[in-house]
């Protein structure tokens, strides 16, 4: 989360709204901003930090582990019309990649406008694909154009 917040405004330059969702109370989230987060991130955590103490914005992404009470490591994608474009589900040892999260927001955003597919590892300014039947059995041809 952190890691989020230092990167934050990348993302509200992006266009997107940040939000992380805990089964903690929001009394819980102030203390460990103020005593832990803003460590990392001077003046804390920038975006809203929900209380989810029943769990369920964890079971409607299914991330809420009934056993152990707490919703595993997510990250989704919601496109303005509120349609899930990508998620990613991460046990806890395991951190997520913020470069990772950026990229994919602005290959879906390039999709949005253009219609085009941006191939593994796109960047902005890489080649696209146009989807289509001519595309068919010439993928390779296609995206091997800038190797």
């Amino acid at each position: 989360m952190a890691a989020v917040a230092a990167r934050y405004e990348e993302l509200t330059d992006l266009n997107t709204e940040v939000l992380s969702v805990s089964v903690d109370s929001h009394f819980t989230h102030k203390v460990w901003d103020e005593e832990e987060l803003t460590k990392f991130v001077d003046g804390g955590i920038p975006f809203p930090m929900l209380a989810d103490p029943g769990g369920d914005i964890g079971r409607a992404y299914n991330v809420y582990d009934e056993d152990m009470k707490v919703n595993l490591r997510g990250r989704f994608l919601i496109d303005p019309e509120g349609i899930l474009q990508a998620s990613e589900v991460l046990n806890e040892p395991v951190g997520r990649n913020v470069d990772e999260i950026i990229r994919q927001v602005e290959a879906f955003q390039e999709n949005a406008e253009t219609d085009e597919a941006t191939p593994e590892g796109w960047t902005p300014g890489d080649s696209t694909l146009e989807p289509g039947p001519s595309l068919v059995g010439r993928v390779h041809e296609e995206w091997g154009k800038e190797e």
